[in-house]
């Protein structure tokens, strides 16, 4: 079993900065990618920032210049800094990874967290 523990959602005014952490616990062989998704009741989910093992990154275009991504491999755990927050960043973070399982047959599965909320005030 694979779990993905998340952190750093809260309330934060517009302008301010948070970190959102993910950290994979399990019986894992090799993480292939992480990443941040997030929704809100009017959108559907979307990729906010992911990052491979091989440190290849990829953002959303409303998020470039202020979110960075970034890993720590031996933790088996991504973060995400947000910076300049603006209110439409407001929506529930959901940390993916896509990993090889330690399994008798090693095959790749994808596992979500269950959501941290990070709202962002005028």
């Amino acid at each position: 079993q694979v779990q993905l523990a998340e952190s750093g959602g809260g309330l934060v005014q517009a302008g301010g900065s948070l970190r959102l952490s993910c950290a994979a616990s399990g019986n894992i062989f090799r993480i292939n990618a992480m990443g941040w998704y997030r929704a809100t009741p009017g959108k559907q989910r979307e990729l906010v920032a992911t990052i491979t093992s091989g440190g290849m990154v990829n953002y959303v275009d409303s998020a470039k210049g202020r979110f960075t991504i970034s890993r720590d491999n031996a933790k088996n755990a991504v973060y995400l800094q947000m910076n300049s927050l603006k209110p439409e960043d407001t929506a529930v973070y959901y940390c993916h990874a896509n990993l090889k399982v330690v399994a008798a047959t090693r095959y790749d599965a994808d596992y979500w967290g269950k959501g941290t909320l990070v709202t962002v005030s005028s």
